[in-house]
């Protein structure tokens, strides 16, 4: 892999890549697998109008070292997402005779005919076979949506009529599905049919001359544009039944860990922050951190000499900052008590963030992190809850205990749960509780 890299050969690096995640599994590598892993569907929209045409081409992503000496066969079906390959066949779309056994020079073009295919997710599934035996199978998910098109086409007209606060949340869909379709973004990233229902649904309360916004409390989610990026990023809030501009409000700015996004300290954890936000009367907003490995700007985890990975952590971080601005322009925030809280990856960014912008925080909670004790000194005014599992397999107590030690010899305001037998995540939940009632008891001074 470090030779591949050296001489830019990038093929052969995913095949490497390929092969050792199937050691790792504890799988033979075989020249079958070999090919099958070579295998893949390529197309310029996932997220599919089924009235319209579409084009997807069969290739490989490096040389296979497999041995093919007859013409190849190729089956295309389209599955339900649900169920895999055990799910019935939605459509047949038949076979093809012939197909080139170097599919990296001539790739094989189909064009799926979707129409009268019900809105929903699917897998477009082509196996390959030599007529004798099965050679390997390529899947692409896709999103079916009737009337696409016409939709994106309404939500644009109604954004440039909409108030300049809500237009980046209509607009969110179609900036998604553009990024999705360019191979930006994973389309697992993307829940295309709720946040297109959630555009529309916005789209005509504006139309029907209302803010949806205005005076609205609970768990919902915004969105805006992140100009360095160039994107529109969502976040996910709670808003106290009592709100009131009348009087100022503790703010909890919580970050989630690695692959996770805005939605998962929301759903995730027993489903318990909406009811601590309620309990505490806190404001509470989780950020994506512009991708799900933004790492919030902390260095230590990506190639410093790749201009794309450090464009993606000061991204990251910006998002982070931004929401955070956001929500003291939207809401009534008491500035002397502002939280930041984080889990594993949030962790880790709650500890870099920190000492970087120390004036903007009354007090931290961290949850299986990673930081530098060293940073301790400029924050040594900021109390902190820290939890960590003993028998943690991804990130070692150790570091943990290292940051709370530096935090004693500093004598700060120091809270530490070590859970005896507990692991990365197990350890989280359990501990929420003590967490918010450590905040409700600190401002900043």
């Amino acid at each position: 892999i470090a030779e591949a890299t050296r001489l830019g050969r990038t093929g052969e690096l995913r095949r490497l890549y390929a092969k050792g995640m199937t050691l790792l599994a504890g799988m033979a590598w075989t020249d079958e697998l070999d090919f099958e892993r070579s295998l893949v569907l390529r197309t310029d929209r996932v997220i599919v109008d089924a009235g319209k045409g579409w084009t997807v081409r069969l290739e490989q992503i490096y040389a296979s070292t497999l041995a093919i000496v007859q013409p190849l066969v190729a089956t295309i079906v389209l599955r339900p997402s649900q169920g895999g390959a055990q799910a019935p066949v939605t459509r047949d779309f038949g076979r093809r005779d012939g197909v080139s056994r170097d599919l990296s020079e001539s790739p094989l073009r189909l064009e799926p005919d979707l129409s009268g295919v019900s809105d929903g997710a699917y897998q477009l599934v082509v196996e390959l076979s030599d007529g004798s035996r099965a050679l390997g199978t390529a899947t692409r998910p896709i999103v079916v949506r009737r009337g696409l098109d016409a939709t994106l086409s309404r939500l644009e007209q109604a954004a440039t009529r909409a108030p300049e606060s809500v237009r980046a949340d209509i607009l969110y869909p179609i900036d998604r599905i553009r990024l999705v379709n360019a191979g930006a973004l994973p389309l697992a990233q993307f829940a295309a049919v709720r946040d297109l229902a959630d555009a529309e649904a916005l789209a005509d309360a504006v139309s029907a001359g209302t803010n949806p916004f205005d005076g609205r409390t609970g768990d919902f989610k915004r969105h805006y544009l992140l100009e360095s990026a160039g994107e529109i990023m969502p976040f996910r809030l709670y808003v106290p039944k009592a709100y009131t501009a009348s009087k100022s409000w503790p703010l909890v700015i919580a970050v989630h860990g690695l692959g996770a996004n805005e939605n998962s300290w929301f759903d995730g954890y027993q489903a318990q922050l909406q009811q601590l936000a309620e309990q505490y009367g806190m404001l509470v907003a989780a950020p994506l951190g512009y991708r799900t490995d933004g790492w919030y700007g902390w260095p230590v985890a990506i190639n410093r000499n790749d201009p794309e990975a450090v464009r993606a952590i000061q991204r990251s971080e910006d998002d982070v900052l931004h929401v955070l601005s956001l929500m003291k322009q939207l809401y009534k925030v008491d500035n002397s008590r502002v939280y930041l809280m984080g889990h594993s990856m949030g962790a880790i960014g709650t500890w870099f963030l920190a000492p970087k912008y120390p004036d903007e925080f009354a007090a931290l909670g961290l949850i299986s992190g990673i930081g530098d004790p060293n940073s301790l000194a400029r924050i040594k005014d900021i109390p902190e809850f820290v939890v960590h599992g003993d028998a943690d397999a991804t990130v070692n107590v150790g570091n943990s205990r290292r940051m709370v030690a530096a935090a004693k010899a500093l004598g700060m305001d120091v809270t530490y749960v070590e859970v005896a037998g507990g692991g990365h995540v197990d350890v989280a939940a359990p501990n929420l509780p003590a967490m918010f009632e450590f905040f409700s008891k600190r401002s900043r001074r």
